[in-house]
């Protein structure tokens, strides 16, 4: 099997729950909210088409305020732009990241997928499913809604998607990268669900499959 490195950004508005779906994703666990003023790199090893991949994804936190979008920009080679679908205001923040991304990245330079989050709260939904994919084919990207309050599956077919896009591309445009400091997964997991576990609200995000 072969082995490659796969660098994903994960992109939305804090409220848009996108740290969740990436916990979902790598643990099968769902936290419901939790506060974060940096970002995490998480390093993770996935099998699937036959072929291992090496990914770290960058769950980044705050990325306008604090001045670091461009640099995540470059260093990423895929990706997730979230947003809840009950909240219009983060699927219009998720439309002003699709629109950076167009502009500072190569057409066809990039896998990226845009992620309907809390699909799972339907009572109290303000953006449809029609919204999100009318958004994903203005902007040529994949699109899936998701809940990571109900189950792993939805998180794990839109990140392999991610990934199997952003593996056809490697071999066309091998790039040099730009390191940042990780974390491992199991210590980034274990900070979050430790000591402040039982201070956590919860919340309920989504998933699409």
């Amino acid at each position: 099997m072969t082995v490659n490195r796969i660098r994903v950004v994960v992109l939305g508005s804090p409220r848009s729950g996108k740290s969740a779906v990436v916990v979902r994703y790598l643990t099968k666990r769902y936290i419901g909210e939790y506060s974060s003023t940096g970002d995490f790199l998480y390093q993770h090893r996935v099998a699937f088409d036959g072929a291992v991949s090496e990914v770290e994804i960058l769950d980044t936190s705050n990325c306008a305020i604090r001045g670091c979008l461009a640099e995540h920009v470059r260093w990423g080679d895929a990706f997730a732009v979230v947003y809840s679908v009950c909240e219009r205001r983060s699927f219009l923040a998720a439309a002003e990241l699709l629109s950076l991304l167009e502009r500072t990245r190569l057409p066809g330079c990039a896998a990226v997928t845009l992620l309907g989050n809390k699909r799972d709260l339907e009572h109290a939904r303000e953006v449809h499913a029609e919204e999100g994919q009318e958004l994903s084919l203005r902007f040529g990207c994949q699109f899936y809604e998701v809940s990571a309050a109900e189950s792993c599956a939805g998180a794990a077919l839109a990140f392999h998607a991610l990934l199997r896009e952003a593996r056809a591309l490697a071999l066309l445009l091998p790039a040099p990268r730009r390191k940042l400091a990780a974390y491992s997964v199991s210590k980034v997991i274990g900070t979050i669900f430790g000591k402040n576990s039982k201070s956590v609200r919860k919340k309920r995000p989504s998933l699409s499959i």
